[in-house]
Formats: C-alpha cells, structure tokens, sequence
C-alpha cells in the first residue's frame, strides 16, 4: 500500500504565523497552509487535530476523528496517542483489510455532512477573513460573530476569530470561559477506534477539567 500522511494547518495568518511551527517539527511529508480555512469547510472540521484516512481510490475509509501523535496534552485531553498510530500502521500496512477501516454504511453513519447553517457560518467566516486581510479588522467582528453564532460547535472559527482580534474587547468572553461552557461535555469529538461508542479516559478528563475550570473561573470572580 502507498501511504503518504499530508498534514494541513489552518490559520489566516499563513506563513508568519504557522511557518515558524512547521519549520521546527522538521516534516518528510507535505505540509500545507490553508489560510482560507477551505479544508475544514470540505471536510466539515470543527476541531484540530483532526484526521480522515483516504485510500488509493479517493474514497474516505474513516471520516473526521481527532488524531494525536504526542501525548503532550493527553493530561486535559485523555486521548492516548498510541492507540491511535497503531491503528494507522495498521491500516497502511493492510490497506482494506485492517479492522479499522470502515465499511461505506459505517462511514455514511459516522459522517457529519454540512447543514444550511454550517454553510452560512463558513460563509460569514471568509467574509470576516476578507475584511482582515484588506485591513478592516474591527469591521470583520460582525461577521465572526454571526459565523459562531451559526455554528458554535467550531472550535476553528472561534479559535481564528479570537487570534485575530481582542476576544474580551469584540466577543466579551475568553478562548477558556468558552471551553469552560462546555461543563464536561467533550471538546474534541469521542474517538471511538474499536466502535465501542464510549472512551473512558477521554470522558472522565473532561469531566475533571470541566470541573477544574469551574473552580478557576469562580476564583477569578470572587
């Protein structure tokens, strides 16, 4: 089997600000810039990392689920890295045969197509893109609002939003008091490798998390 990883950055700032980050880690396979966000609408990201296994024909085996290849931040993640990469070698080196590729009503289960508002969110997105990249940055606030009211699940277009401007000042709230509203539910999607449908340790450290975010927001109040 031909097996090549291609690793994609989002981030409007292009290479100033994602090149410095690629450039450390030293790639041997290609890794793109996508300043226009455009594989996260096709693919329906809301969240990095997040991988799709595509093989020889085009077709997709395993749809978006989130991918670590370190355990830097598995202590606020609980996503073991390992279990994920042997179940990628597995599959480079069995192609169709490994166990983990999914059959196309899996896949068809398992894919999150996009709805009218996913579509009008990432619409209102790059309007806000635009209007930074021409210079009109607190112009492009509306926008960003409106594209996270539309889909505020997208951890990518809060995240970008709030890189770009002042999140206190245009949203009234932090990258942290969002996460925070989470209250146990999963930031990153449940990667669920053997079909189980559960992760314990990914479900208990956002339970944790949530509770210690709770505990730091209130301190910060009081």
């Amino acid at each position: 089997m031909n097996f090549t990883i291609v690793t994609v950055a989002f981030d409007t700032g292009g290479v100033a600000a994602a090149g410095p980050f690629i450039t450390a880690g030293k790639p041997a396979h290609p890794s793109l810039i996508d300043t226009k966000h455009v594989v996260a609408e096709l693919y329906n990201m809301v969240n990095v990392p997040t991988a799709v296994w595509i093989d020889e024909s085009g077709m997709i085996v395993r749809p978006n689920e989130v991918a670590f290849a370190l355990d830097n931040f598995r202590v606020i993640t609980g996503i073991d890295s390992a279990r994920y990469l042997d179940a990628l070698r597995d599959w480079a080196k069995n192609g169709a045969n490994s166990r983990f590729v999914m059959k196309p009503d899996e896949v068809k289960r398992k894919l999150k197509l996009p709805t009218r508002e996913n579509a009008q969110a990432a619409a209102y997105f790059r309007l806000g893109e635009y209007l930074c990249e021409t210079g009109h940055a607190p112009d492009a606030v509306p926008y960003f609002k409106e594209a996270r009211r539309l889909r505020p699940e997208s951890w990518t277009i809060t995240r970008q939003a709030f890189a770009i401007g002042d999140p206190e000042r245009d949203y009234g709230t932090t990258f942290v008091d969002e996460v925070a509203k989470l209250k146990g539910k999963l930031y990153y999607d449940l990667l669920d490798l053997d079909g189980s449908g559960s992760n314990p340790e990914q479900e208990q450290v956002a339970k944790e998390g949530a509770d210690r975010l709770r505990k730091l927001v209130e301190q910060a109040g009081s």
